[in-house]
């Protein structure tokens, strides 16, 4: 099944919220989901380095850095521990960089776009807070489900009928 968004959306109308096009699928992962860990963060990355740090058991961090488009909150480093730590994604309302290291991991990511500036790093920011844009509320310990047909969300784990 290439097309899982299309899916959830035919089989669960009632359950999931579609986050409005924004975003561009940059990681070797094109189609992934997961338990969202939220962060929010405003061009510092230090928590999204704490963590990518810590196992990721498949969830889906969700970083809202106010959608600058000034600093990348994801640089390859970062993406790699993610993957190997077992983070199934990354969505960043932000930038990211190192686009085509990212794009050879074992992991999904989408983000508005790649600027090749880091960010300050003076550990400011909140873990499991929810964060809204695009239209949606992002709620730790919710569902998040992305391919590139778009990004959608679930109180609830979802599994297709076969």
């Amino acid at each position: 099944m290439d097309d899982l968004l299309p899916e959830l959306c035919d089989q669960f109308p009632e359950l999931v919220q579609v986050v409005e096009p924004m975003f561009g699928n940059f990681g070797g992962r094109e189609r992934f989901g997961g338990e969202i860990v939220t962060l929010k963060a405003f061009e510092d990355n230090s928590l999204v380095r704490e963590q990518v740090a810590l196992p990721g058991e498949g969830r889906v961090l969700v970083v809202d850095g106010g959608g600058s488009m000034r600093r990348a909150m994801l640089g390859d480093m970062l993406a790699e521990k993610a993957a190997n730590n077992g983070w199934a994604g990354i969505i960043i309302y932000g930038c990211i960089r190192d686009v085509n290291a990212i794009a050879d991991l074992d992991l999904g990511v989408q983000a508005l776009g790649a600027h090749p500036m880091k960010t300050d790093k003076k550990g400011v920011g909140e873990l499991n807070v929810e964060v809204t844009f695009g239209g949606v509320t992002f709620k730790p310990g919710h569902y998040l489900y992305a391919d590139n047909n778009g990004v959608l969300v679930s109180p609830e784990k979802l599994e297709l009928a076969e």
